[in-house]
């Protein structure tokens, strides 16, 4: 029973010029409460994918329901019954819920064998497995459901304290070109990614959609694991094989909006077009020709919080990235806004405080029900509270991404000469975020290697990727520079921006070129979607250096967990010199941004008195450097304040002598 978790003490909370949450807070109390009165446990009601769909009773004896509060009439049809369309009708129970029984067959078994091909009226929004053709018209009638149970022999890993996040994307992790499977992440990708020292893989593209190219954003049916990759026990043993190796697994939660597609999706299924989202112009997202669910709806609230306990629950996902928040938390979706930090963009009118809402409904549940449970925002708007506790007045996230660094990153690459970048500009992006929220970071994510942008690697060195990258030659002036860049930027937004970090696959190696899914566009090619990790294993390209610097700081983070410590205190931002640096978690990270100049002697402040060693450095041979930095050279603090500091120590002429280096120096 967790009806007794909703009773928070109520306590209002000021923000800006006397606005308050009180309201909203009491209406969060109350919503709970009143579903466990009409349906007798909250948790029962957040388990209605086990009372809706299709269910299998002892007798192999098959119930179906489904809520259609708009339809006159609901019929099964299918391989089963020859696709005769009205000999299995619904019968029309309350509150637009639909019910069929089939009894078993003579012989005891069910009456619809498993993977047969169904369609309820338009589609079964709580069919847990969809299978048919990858497109075409085909889809809209190849709906299954699962009788298996999962099979975990691993139990969920504890929860990282330093989240180090490899956005994957399974369809496009083979080097060939095609639709890769659960089965091919888990054998070749999997190692990889505990090879490199990330702890948690955050899957995207999972909840089946019909258009491959959506990148996983354009939901059709929620409960089913999408089946281009394979069956939903090739991917409970992807999760489970995670599980073993102490790899943490998040799913990527499309909850903001749905498919438009009425054929094989959630519109129009019970024939009007506000059956679970908002009726008319507001149920449409504008740019993304999307529906948008209607939040204070009761059955939409079941299906969703259902949906979340279905993929921890059956599944065994350690959480969730929650797509689009910003789309979901205000009435205008985002577009055409921009957020200054003033209050007034945060409360106010414009708000979707049913939304708002159910994001907290859906937080609590999750931590309450599985503790170690992770959730983190996509918020572009920087909500203050969105990380804070929900008996704070927060919405309960744990970590909100960091979405402006990577606009910087590439910001500066695109428009800036190496010489005139503004460290100052830059470290402020890194550390500008909300104090006790807790944030991840990265350079770049999926959305820079969508075909239309490019990858940092690819800004920095372009065309020479396809000539230049062999080790067996002399560095070109580009891949030099390229090559040493691409180490710092990951660098300093690992240990500066965040208290989480986030890659997206290839990336961490420079992969070449750009994203782009078959479409007619590109004539259906798989050219560009896929992931070519075998230019890694290929011992003379450069690739493999910046695999090895990844995977190395990494290591390093999990060894010394800067990622967990508090907020790094620079003591060194010299814009003329290009010079950062600064301490956290008993480390003095150095960095020389300057394209040309070197330095001797230079001075460093420093927290700790005593003896500092190099524990990571970017100029190793190893990791496409020059290796002209004694590795074993040993520091000595001295007793000269300098910059905030009482101890100090000059870097000698070994430390900063290459320009465009950095270094990482443990006390």
């Amino acid at each position: 029973q967790l009806s007794e978790l909703w009773f928070v003490e109520g306590r209002e909370m000021k923000l800006g010029s006397g606005m308050s949450l009180i309201c909203i807070f009491s209406l969060y109390i109350s919503v709970p409460l009143s579903i466990s009165e009409a349906e007798g446990a909250f948790d029962y009601f957040t388990l209605s994918y086990r009372s809706f769909g299709i269910q299998r009773r002892s007798d192999n004896g098959l119930v179906l329901r489904e809520w259609a509060p708009g339809a006159e009439a609901v019929f099964l049809t299918g391989d089963f019954n020859s696709w005769e369309k009205q000999s299995h009708p619904f019968t029309q129970k309350e509150y637009g819920k639909w019910e069929l029984y089939l009894s078993p067959k003579v012989d005891k078994s069910p009456a619809i064998k498993h993977l047969t091909k169904l369609k309820v009226l338009n589609t079964s929004r709580w069919a847990f497995y969809v299978f048919g053709l990858i497109s075409g018209p085909f889809l809209s009638v190849s709906l299954t459901f699962l009788l298996s149970r999962p099979q975990f022999q691993h139990p969920r890993p504890p929860r990282p304290s330093s989240l180090r996040i490899y956005e994957a994307h399974v369809g496009i992790s083979s080097p060939e070109e095609k639709i890769a499977s659960y089965r091919n992440f888990t054998r070749d990708v999997l190692p990889r990614i505990k090879d490199l020292g990330y702890n948690c893989v955050q899957l995207m593209a999972i909840m089946e959609h019909a258009y491959y190219a959506s990148f996983g954003y354009q939901v059709t049916n929620f409960f089913a694991a999408s089946s281009r990759f394979g069956t939903p026990d090739d991917l409970k043993h992807l999760v489970d094989t995670a599980h073993s190796m102490g790899i943490t697994v998040l799913l990527d939660m499309v909850h903001s909006h749905a498919s438009s597609n009425t054929e094989d999706g959630l519109n129009y299924f019970d024939g009007t077009d506000s059956c679970f989202f908002h009726g008319g112009s507001r149920g449409n997202h504008s740019l993304w020709g999307s529906r948008l669910f209607n939040y204070s709806s009761w059955e939409v609230v079941r299906f969703l919080l259902s949906n979340l306990r279905w993929w921890m629950e059956e599944y065994h996902f350690d959480g969730f990235r929650f797509d689009a928040v910003t789309s979901m938390l205000y009435h205008h979706h985002g577009i055409g806004t921009s957020f200054s930090g003033n209050y007034s963009e945060y409360f106010g009118i414009h708000v979707d405080e049913d939304a708002l809402v159910y994001l907290m409904l859906a937080n609590h549940i999750l931590h309450k029900l599985y503790p170690q449970c992770i959730t983190v925002a996509e918020d572009v708007s920087g909500m203050p509270g969105l990380c804070r506790s929900i008996e704070e007045g927060g919405l309960g996230f744990d970590y909100r991404l960091t979405m402006a660094v990577p606009d910087k990153w590439i910001q500066v690459l695109k428009e800036v000469r190496d010489e005139d970048w503004d460290l100052k500009n830059i470290v402020q992006t890194l550390t500008n975020r909300r104090r006790g929220e807790a944030s991840i970071t990265y350079a770049e994510s999926h959305d820079q290697a969508l075909v239309g942008d490019k990858s940092l690697a690819f800004w920095l060195m372009d065309k020479e990727m396809y000539t230049n990258m062999s080790a067996l030659t002399a560095m070109t002036p580009v891949i030099d520079r390229g090559i040493q860049l691409h180490k710092l930027i990951r660098l300093l937004t690992h240990s500066l921006g965040g208290e989480g970090y986030l890659n997206f696959m290839g990336n961490e190696f420079g992969h070449p070129e750009w994203l782009d899914f078959p479409r007619k566009g590109n004539n259906e090619s798989y050219h560009y979607a896929r992931r070519q990790f075998n230019l890694v294993d290929i011992e003379h390209l450069r690739y493999r250096q910046l695999y090895a610097f990844d995977r190395d700081m990494n290591l390093t983070e999990d060894k010394y967990g800067w990622l967990a410590a508090g907020q790094a205190a620079v003591t060194t931002l010299n814009q003329a010199d290009k010079v950062i640096v600064f301490e956290r978690s008993n480390l003095l990270f150095i960095f020389n941004f300057h394209p040309c100049n070197s330095y001797i002697d230079y001075r460093v402040a420093v927290e700790h008195a005593g003896k500092y060693k190099i524990k990571l450095n970017s100029d190793e041979l190893q990791y496409g450097g020059h290796g002209r930095l004694v590795q074993d050279t040993e520091f000595f603090t001295e007793p000269m304040p300098f910059n905030g500091r009482h101890l100090s120590f000059p870097c000698c002429a070994a430390i900063l002598s290459e320009p465009q280096k950095s270094l990482l120096i443990s006390f």
